[in-house]
C-alpha cells in the first residue's frame, strides 16, 4: 500500500535536482567562456607591437660581441731591471714622439757596463799575447826546419863525398853507407818537423778562432748592454694617447716589464667573440656589421685565432671607417658577421614572434582582428627576417611574443 512521502524527503529531492542543476548550467558557463577564450581571446592594440612586410634587401647574420681597440697601440717596456726615479706624463696625455715619459735608475747597469767594458778589453789584450806566443812559437819551429834543410844539404854532401873516395879506392862500404843512413834519418827528422809546423798553424787558427769568438760575444753583449742604457731614458716612440703608464715611483720593474702603453687614436680596430659552435661558419674577409648605439659601421673579418677559451673564439674585424666618430677604446659593440645575403626577397621587421625556427605561427592583422598564420622564414638578422612563404608585402602582422596565445586561431584587437 502506497504511502506519501514526508515533506523533509520531498524537500531534500528539490535540492538536490536545483544543484545538479546548477552545476550543469556552470559548467555551460565554463565551457563557453573557455572556447570563447581559444576562438575569440581579445588583447588591446596598444599592447602589442606591429609590422609591415616588404621588399628589399637582406643580410643573414650571426650574433657576436666585440671590443673597440686602437689598431696601433706601442707598449714601452722596461729595458732594464730597475726603480723607477721619475714620471712626466698621466694617462689620457697626448705625446709628440721623442717626448719623455719616465726617468729609470741605471747605476747598476751602468756599473755593469763598465764592467764589461773591462772585461772585453783585457780579453783583447789576451788575444793580442796569444797571436805574439803563438807567432813566436811558429818562427822557431821555421827556424827549425830551416836548419834541418841545411843540415840535410851537408849531409848530402857527405854522400857525394863517401861514394867518390870509395870509388877511387879510399873510402870504404861502410862509410858510404853511414852517410846515407845519416841523410836519410835527417829527411825523417825534418819531414816529421814539417808536419809539426802544420799541425801547430791549424791549432794556431783555432785558437785564435776561439778566442776571436769569445771576444766577439762579449763585444755583442757588451753592445746589447748599451742599447738598454740608451733606451733607459723612456721616451715616445711615436705620437699618440697616453693610454696607461706606471706611476709607481720607487718600485723596481722588471726587464721586459710595461712601463707606458701608448695609442694611436686616429685609427681603431674590433676584437670580436662569439661562441665556439659558430666558428666553422667564420672565414676570413666575411663582411662584418658592427652597432655602436644608433650608428652602424662595416667591416670585414681580418684574422681568426685559433685557440678556444670558455668556449669563445676571437676575431679581429678591419672597419672601413677606421676614425669613425662613434669610435671609442674599450667600448662594448655589438657586431654581426655576415654569412649570406639576399636581393629584393619578402622581409619582415624581426621581433619577439620570430623564434628563429621555421615554420613559425605569427598573427596577421585584418581590421579589428588578427589570425593565426604559418610563416616559412629564411635568413634574419637584428632588423629583419626573410618570408619564403606565407606573407605577401604590405601585410601587417604582431610582432609581440603571442606564445599566450598559441591555441587561439583569432584574436580581437580591441
Amino acid at each position: 500500500m502506497d504511502r506519501s512521502l514526508p515533506p523533509s524527503v520531498k524537500q531534500i529531492r528539490r535540492r538536490k535536482h536545483w544543484l545538479i542543476a546548477a552545476g550543469i548550467l556552470s559548467a555551460l558557463v565554463i565551457l563557453l567562456l573557455l572556447v570563447r577564450m581559444f576562438f575569440h581571446a581579445s588583447i588591446s592594440r596598444a599592447a602589442v607591437l606591429t609590422g609591415q612586410t616588404g621588399t628589399g634587401d637582406i643580410e643573414n647574420t650571426l650574433t657576436a660581441s666585440g671590443e673597440v681597440l686602437p689598431e696601433f697601440e706601442a707598449v714601452i717596456a722596461s729595458p732594464v731591471s730597475a726603480s723607477i726615479l721619475e714620471v712626466s706624463i698621466a694617462a689620457g696625455a697626448t705625446v709628440q714622439a721623442g717626448q719623455p715619459l719616465l726617468k729609470l735608475d741605471k747605476a747598476a747597469v751602468e756599473s755593469e757596463y763598465e764592467r764589461g767594458k773591462f772585461q772585453l778589453e783585457q780579453s783583447r789584450n789576451n788575444i793580442r799575447k796569444l797571436r805574439l806566443q803563438l807567432d813566436k812559437s811558429y818562427f822557431d819551429l821555421q827556424t827549425g826546419n830551416n836548419i834541418k834543410q841545411l843540415r840535410i844539404q851537408a849531409l848530402q854532401a857527405d854522400v857525394e863525398n863517401a861514394r867518390r873516395l870509395f870509388k877511387a879506392g879510399g873510402g870504404t862500404r861502410e862509410s858510404v853507407e853511414q852517410a846515407e843512413t845519416n841523410l836519410r834519418v835527417a829527411k825523417h827528422e825534418k819531414a816529421q818537423l814539417e808536419y809539426e809546423i802544420k799541425n801547430k798553424q791549424e791549432a794556431m787558427q783555432v785558437e785564435m778562432r776561439e778566442s776571436e769568438l769569445e771576444s766577439a760575444i762579449q763585444a755583442q753583449a757588451l753592445g746589447e748592454l748599451q742599447r738598454k742604457l740608451d733606451r733607459a731614458g723612456i721616451v715616445a716612440p711615436r705620437g699618440g694617447v697616453v693610454t696607461w703608464v706606471n706611476r709607481n715611483i720607487g718600485a723596481t720593474v722588471r726587464e721586459g716589464e710595461p712601463l707606458v702603453r701608448i695609442a694611436d687614436l686616429q685609427s681603431f680596430k674590433v676584437t670580436g667573440t662569439i661562441a665556439d659552435n659558430y666558428s666553422d661558419k667564420l672565414q676570413a674577409g666575411m663582411p662584418v656589421i658592427i652597432r655602436i648605439q644608433d650608428s652602424t659601421i662595416r667591416g670585414s673579418v681580418q684574422t681568426i685565432h685559433p685557440a678556444v677559451q670558455n668556449n669563445t673564439v676571437t676575431f679581429d674585424i678591419r672597419l672601413n671607417e677606421q676614425h669613425h666618430a662613434s669610435l671609442r677604446p674599450h667600448l662594448k659593440v655589438d657586431v654581426y658577421p655576415v654569412t649570406a645575403s639576399g636581393h629584393r626577397v619578402v622581409r619582415a621587421p624581426n621581433g619577439p614572434a620570430f623564434n628563429g625556427v621555421s615554420p613559425v605561427a605569427v598573427f596577421v592583422v585584418q581590421g579589428d582582428k588578427a589570425v593565426r598564420r604559418m610563416v616559412h622564414t629564411g635568413m634574419a638578422n637584428f632588423d629583419f627576417v626573410e618570408i619564403r612563404e606565407g606573407l605577401r608585402p604590405g601585410e601587417t602582422i604582431i610582432l609581440t611574443d603571442m606564445s599566450a596565445f598559441k591555441h587561439a586561431k583569432e584574436i580581437t584587437l580591441q
